[in-house]
C-alpha cells in the first residue's frame, strides 16, 4: 500500500481509531464526573481514589494527542503505554487473562491498526510482507 492508501484503507482507519479516542474520552471522563463508579475497581487494584483524576487525565491527553493527524503517531505511543499500564495493573491483582486487560490489549492493537491504515507513512514504516 506505502503511501498512497486507498480510500476503504483510509475510511476504515478513521472509523477504527475514532473508536479508540471514543473510548479513552469515555473512560476520562468517567473518572472525572462519575469516580464512584470507578471507586471499587480502583481499590481492588491497589491504586487509591485520589489517583482517578490523575489517570483520567492521561486518558483524554492520550486521546487528543491521537486524534490530532499531526501527533497521532506519538498518541498511538501514549496509548499504547495507557493500555499497557492497565494491563500491568490487572496482572498485577490476578495473574490470569480477564476481560480488562484482553480489552486493554485491542485498544492499544486497534489504535496501532487505525493508524497504519489511515496514514501511509506509518504503512510504509511498518509494512505487510507476502
Amino acid at each position: 500500500m506505502g503511501l498512497e492508501q486507498s480510500r476503504l484503507a483510509v475510511r476504515a482507519g478513521q472509523v477504527i481509531s475514532a473508536l479508540v479516542v471514543l473510548f479513552l474520552v469515555a473512560d476520562g471522563l468517567t473518572g472525572l464526573f462519575n469516580p464512584a463508579v470507578l471507586a471499587e475497581p480502583m481499590a481492588a487494584t491497589g491504586y487509591g481514589a485520589d489517583k482517578l483524576p490523575v489517570i483520567s487525565i492521561l486518558a483524554l491527553i492520550a486521546a487528543l494527542v491521537y486524534a490530532v493527524p499531526q501527533t497521532a503517531a506519538v498518541g498511538a505511543i501514549l496509548v499504547t503505554g495507557y493500555a499497557g499500564g492497565a494491563i500491568a495493573t490487572h496482572l498485577r491483582v490476578d495473574p490470569g487473562v480477564v476481560p480488562e486487560q484482553v480489552i486493554c490489549l485491542l485498544l492499544g492493537v486497534l489504535a496501532w491498526l487505525g493508524l497504519w491504515l489511515r496514514d501511509g507513512r506509518v504503512t510504509s514504516l511498518l509494512p505487510v510482507r507476502r
